[in-house]
């Protein structure tokens, strides 16, 4: 009879003896080599300024579109909550016309309940004049329609009120989110820009004045382009002094718009701001336009569709520049190549040349 029993596994190969012990002092060896060499590993090499300035410009870029988009956000809420605010005044006003006639209805419910106890006939038998009391009950009924009416009418309007006061404060709600996570994209860039500042501080002080000049009139290196300071006040008023080229603003509004930003010059950038005394990239152009008696929106990607598009060869004075694919930067152009523009973190107000970074687009408001 033939046997069922599954062969034997052979046993897994196993060191013993002798040449256990030569093949652990081997792997040991390997080991303690491999460590040795990884200890002993060389340092990654510190970037060039080229390679400082790339990176540097990008952590810019980042943080500025956040910023734009920070901006919106925040001009969006803010327009929520003023609606809201109309809203409730609104509420509020029919809330007391209901009210009103409610008391009315009431003084007329009270009058009826204190005749209450006799029917329409028997006072109408009882009336002194019958003429009088139905010429009496006649109006009270006409006026007792119309109570009615109003009172269904302001409560028509307040459920409608009502209605439209829960979608503004959804919406709001949606907004203020909305606003809470551009925070995050702000804070996160904010690391970014300190991450610049620590590339910076590994660079000379003369690398690190050419990375950060970038071909422009005012350095931003330090308290170089600082208000107040003997360098950022010799910077300012060269730029303002500066030749302005040939180059006629079209309109005289145009013309009022690069006063106001050759004024500007030397003004600190921050975040979110637009004047007097600090500006963003978007800040700065809105307020040179505004004090041309111009109202431009906001930010980058809005004020890219007030006016009339541009071209690049058809640019005059006082006519918006945007770049970057995403839209995040504009300056005000001024001639001969050159416009002012609030540049980044760190950077004031100053005179740059137009193609030093990546050209968008450009649009003349009217």
């Amino acid at each position: 009879m033939a046997s069922h029993r599954k062969p034997k596994r052979p046993r897994p190969y196993s060191l013993t003896g002798p040449t256990a012990r030569t093949a652990a002092t081997l792997a040991l060896a390997g080991a303690a080599t491999g460590t040795a060499l990884e200890g002993t590993g060389h340092a990654a090499p510190r970037p060039t300024p080229a390679q400082v300035k790339t990176e540097v410009d990008r952590y810019y870029q980042e943080a500025e579109a956040a910023a734009e988009r920070y901006n919106g956000a925040k001009e969006k809420a803010r327009a929520a909550e003023d609606a809201l605010d109309e809203l409730r005044d609104e509420a509020a006003r029919k809330t007391e016309g209901l009210n009103a006639a409610r008391n009315a209805l009431g003084s007329y419910a009270t009058a009826q309940y204190r005749d209450g106890g006799l029917s329409p006939e028997i006072r109408l038998a009882l009336s002194a004049s019958p003429d009088q009391y139905l010429d009496r009950a006649a109006r009270a009924e006409h006026m007792a329609g119309r109570q009615a009416a109003a009172v269904e009418r302001v409560e028509r309007e307040l459920r409608g009120v009502r209605q439209v006061r829960t979608t503004a404060d959804s919406q709001l709600a949606r907004l203020k989110d909305s606003q809470a996570e551009l925070g995050v994209h702000k804070r996160s860039a904010e690391g970014k820009l300190d991450a610049a500042k620590r590339l910076l501080g590994e660079l000379t002080a003369a690398q690190r004045a050419d990375v950060q000049n970038d071909g422009t009139s005012v350095s931003d290196g330090g308290n170089d382009g600082a208000p107040g300071t003997d360098r950022g006040t010799a910077v300012r008023a060269a730029d303002r002094s500066a030749a302005r080229g040939s180059a006629q603003a079209p309109t005289g509004r145009a013309a009022r718009a690069v006063s106001y930003a050759y004024a500007a010059l030397g003004k600190p950038y921050v975040w979110g701001a637009t004047g007097p005394s600090a500006y963003d990239c978007s800040g700065l152009t809105q307020a040179a336009w505004q004090a041309a008696g111009v109202s431009l929106p906001r930010t980058t990607y809005t004020q890219i569709n007030a006016g009339s598009r541009v071209s690049r060869s058809q640019l005059a004075p006082g006519d918006l520049l945007f770049f970057y694919s995403g839209v995040s930067h504009v300056g005000i152009y001024v001639g001969d190549g050159k416009m002012i523009h609030a540049p980044r973190p760190g950077a004031p107000v100053r005179v740059a040349p137009i193609d030093q970074m990546p050209f968008a687009g450009a649009t003349r408001p009217a």
